[in-house]
């Protein structure tokens, strides 16, 4: 016994599932019996001869007339310890009720779902006993009539034809009298609870319940035209339903219905309208709320199955039903596309006959043309889960189903129909970004989708209306046009959809973006420097070339991240500059937000440390160079491998070249001469920006910069510092003007070398050698090869192919840099989008942005 204990301890969950699982099957085998006998052909007649607003007021009234049986699931809940809220109490008692209406099983139905409802944290001696309580007064009310009834028939002398069944009355009548003695007379624990304002609660629900069938009952006959005394049908209702509390049937089934047929004959009332009306009386008090409690039941059954499942049957049904209304609206409206523009190849084609009918039906050319454009453009808001497509969404499809089934209704495209407009419901939790973010491949799509059909209905309407004589190829039988005057119809539906998909596309990408903003502020990044120190790309911030998101912790600027926008991409320089304790938090905090905003990430050039993390938080990454370091107190120019640099810089020194370290503000004839050198140095070439610092006079003023001058005091060649942490030295720029002597960078290098030495530091970047050992073994992914082209040719002008072998003679060791991607992302096409922002250093439109963010913050 113990071991069985402890299985059902275990297994209680699984088991309350099977068990509810187990009613709704049983309750389904009784409601298939009831529309197996119901004849549908009389339903079908009666509800034909009924308007609208009648039908409308049965199924409010009969939905109104089960509401009074809550009172017992409100009642029962006061013998128990433990709150429910309103809401379960209501949900829970409807399925109760409306469930035990049609298939009680003498009452069990009701006692066991009650207890799988309010039982989970009471004993179960509180769940019988309140359960039994409940179910003692359920017919209080019934009996209660009996009586009226009884004062009806022989007190008012109505329904003379009922005297006979004066005996079912008075057995129904005495129920009430014993059962109120029974609880007021006899002392034992069982009522010791029941006091008499929770008593004549219950006997007020039980007389709503059994009114509010009563009334309805005859509610239908009055709907009907059927003439009728109404105390004489509510009489015979009472002995009716008496005869089927008798029989034990669920809800009188066959036995209530007999009755009432027969007893509405002694009184003059035709078989036919005795049917339609108990059939009218069956759907609205029966079936109807069971069908509104079985979908509640589903629910909670499926929040259960949920739940034991940590989520995942819930998200997996949300993502299923936006994949299957993606593909569908994309398919319908390419579909609908094809057949405006090339009909007789539509219409030839077997595949595409047996699909079309699944689409939308529009007869004109125009409306199918704009229709179909219509869905794609729903369909890519949807696709990419933007809040605002979901109304226009469900806009679009109700149009298109509405005269879909106006045109042409089938019993089973009406249900395909509605199928797809649950998956749209269904999927709508999935819907939660701000904007579409059009990343290069859903351009290509789209963009592809509207170009092509364009030019192919171009292309069928030269190929049918050329002018009368012109001597060509006869047009293919596939591309034969019904009519010039629909063929232009849809020329005009072709041009009027791309304004209207234009507009439509532009709703959903425009919105307060908060990555839109530059938010480069001199004294938050200058702060946040000064507290935590510097990295090897910090200082490119002071190029005002990238936007700036900034990570806070209570209120105070703790990290901050530099990117760039394009497209569907946030692509991050480096790694982040702050305090390191919060790099988790705050990329996390990034990837929602972003995420929220319809962006992807992608962190370039950055270290082991952080492509680890992020390759935990699901991002992929590919390696696209190293950065090397020179250890300084390693670094000597004694020994016979060092004996080139040290005859060059013995020439330097004997040609009267020197180094200074000048230090900012600059003046405005300094930094023009240093232009000078710049420019020999460019030849004329664009600079780049991004990841590399450019000539900017601002920029250039937020460090030192080491000069080389040569013996008549003219500036050769100059390097801009690079500050980053205290032990570090590095440099941005390194330009020289032609005029310099050969060597003149390793003289630079050198003497920094020399200068670092002296001043403390322990190590000197050296920056990057893109590409260096990346896809260059046999073995590499073609996307890794790919990229290693795609990138090597973003770099031409730069040269990297030798560097280094330059740096190398001067590097102690070298350190992995990589770009980092989400997994589901093209390696190919972010590499594209990772080149052309690298490559791109466009200062008047870095001006611009600067003035939109300004004037959207």
């Amino acid at each position: 016994m113990k071991k069985v204990k402890d299985f059902i301890k275990q297994k209680s969950t699984i088991l309350q599932l099977m068990f509810v699982a187990s009613v709704l099957i049983l309750v389904l085998v009784e409601i298939s019996k009831i529309i197996r006998d119901v004849d549908w052909n009389q339903v079908s007649d009666g509800l034909l001869n009924q308007s609208i607003f009648s039908i409308i007021m049965m199924l409010i009234l009969g939905m109104f007339s089960v509401t009074p049986m809550l009172i017992y699931d409100i009642s029962i809940t006061s013998f128990l310890s433990e709150k429910f809220n309103w809401k379960y109490i209501l949900k829970s008692g409807w399925i109760t009720n409306t469930f035990t209406n049609i298939a009680g099983f003498g009452g069990i139905l009701g006692a066991t779902l009650r207890a799988s409802f309010y039982g989970k944290k009471s004993s179960k001696k509180q769940v019988l006993y309140a359960i039994s309580k409940i179910a003692l007064f359920l017919l209080a009310g019934l009996s209660i009539y009996c009586w009226v009834s009884l004062f009806i028939i022989f007190g008012l002398h109505i329904g003379a034809g009922l005297t006979k069944y004066w005996i079912w009355l008075v057995g129904g009548g005495l129920y009430f009298p014993l059962l109120f003695s029974i609880t007021k007379f006899k002392n034992n624990a069982f009522f010791g609870d029941l006091t008499l304002k929770k008593e004549l609660f219950l006997i007020l629900g039980s007389c709503l319940e059994w009114a509010g069938a009563g009334l309805f009952f005859i509610y239908i006959g009055l709907v009907l035209g059927v003439k009728f005394n109404i105390l004489e049908i509510f009489a015979l209702y009472i002995i009716a339903s008496v005869f089927g509390v008798i029989s034990m049937v669920p809800g009188g089934l066959g036995s209530f219905d007999v009755f009432i047929i027969l007893g509405m004959e002694s009184l003059g009332i035709g078989n036919a309208d005795v049917i339609v009306w108990l059939l009218f009386f069956r759907i609205f008090y029966y079936i109807v709320p069971f069908f509104v409690g079985t979908v509640l039941f589903v629910h909670t059954l499926g929040n259960k199955v949920n739940e034991y499942f940590d989520g995942i049957p819930s998200a997996l049904l949300q993502k299923t039903a936006h994949i299957l209304i993606t593909i569908f609206m994309y398919a319908s409206g390419i579909i609908m596309l094809i057949e405006a523009a090339v009909p007789s190849f539509a219409f030839s084609n077997f595949i595409l006959v047996k699909l079309y009918p699944l689409t939308f039906l529009f007869l004109h050319q125009m409306t199918d043309v704009i229709f179909a454009f219509l869905l794609i453009a729903m369909g890519r808001g949807f696709e990419s889960r933007v809040k605002k497509s979901f109304w226009p969404t469900i806009i679009v499809l109700g149009i298109g189903i509405v005269n879909t089934l106006w045109r042409v209704y089938t019993p089973g495209l009406a249900w395909f129909l509605i199928f797809i407009m649950a998956c749209v419901i269904l999927s709508r939790k999935e819907l939660y970004r701000e904007q579409l973010r059009y990343s290069f491949g859903k351009m290509f799509v789209d963009g592809g989708i509207f170009t092509v059909t364009f030019l192919l209905y171009l292309l069928v309407g030269f190929l049918n209306f050329r002018p009368i004589g012109h001597k060509s190829i006869p047009v293919p039988e596939v591309l034969i046009f019904q009519g010039q005057q629909i063929w232009l119809s849809g020329f005009m539906g072709m041009i009027l959809a791309g304004i209207i998909m234009l507009i439509i596309i532009t709703s959903f990408t425009s919105d307060t973006d908060p990555f839109r903003k530059m938010n480069f502020d001199k004294k938050r990044i200058k702060k946040i420097i000064d507290n935590y120190s510097g990295n090897e790309v910090s200082h490119l911030a002071f190029l005002r070339d990238k936007n700036i998101y900034y990570y806070r912790v209570n209120g105070e600027d703790i990290m901050y991240f530099m990117y760039r926008r394009k497209n569907d991409k946030l692509i991050f320089m480096g790694e982040p500059v702050g305090n390191m304790d919060y790099l988790k938090d705050a990329i996390k905090e990034l990837m929602t937000q972003a995420d929220y905003y319809g962006y992807e990430l992608v962190f370039y050039e950055i270290n082991s440390k952080l492509t680890m993390l992020l390759h935990d938080l699901g991002f992929d990454f590919i390696k696209n160079g190293e950065e090397g370091y020179v250890t300084l107190k390693d670094f000597s120019l004694s020994g016979k491998k060092k004996r080139g640099e040290r005859a060059l810089i013995n020439k330097f020194e004997r040609e009267g070249y020197t180094f200074e370290m000048i230090e900012p503000p600059f003046s405005k004839e300094l930094i023009q001469e240093l232009k000078q050198v710049s420019d020999s140095w460019l030849d004329g070439q664009l600079e780049k920006g991004f990841s590399l610092g450019f000539f900017d006079e601002y920029y250039l003023n937020q460090a030192n910069i080491s000069i080389i001058k040569d013996a008549d005091n003219k500036i050769v060649a100059f390097a801009s510092m690079m500050p980053m942490d205290d032990k570090t030295l590095s440099i941005d720029l390194m330009r020289h003007s032609k005029q310099a002597p050969s060597g003149i960078m390793d003289k630079i290098f050198i003497t920094l070398f020399e200068y670092g030495k002296e001043n403390g530091y322990e190590r000197f970047d050296m920056g990057m050698a893109p590409l260096a050992n990346v896809g260059t073994s046999q073995y590499s992914f073609i996307e890794e090869r790919a990229a290693h082209f795609i990138y090597e040719y973003g770099y031409s002008f730069y040269g990297f192919q030798g560097l280094r072998d330059y740096k190398d003679k001067y590097v102690s060791y070298w350190l992995p840099k990589y770009t980092a991607y989400r997994k589901r992302s093209s390696i190919v096409s972010t590499m594209l989008e990772v080149t052309s922002v690298v490559n791109s250093k466009r200062r008047e439109q870095f001006r611009r942005e600067i003035s939109l963010s300004r004037f959207w913050s």
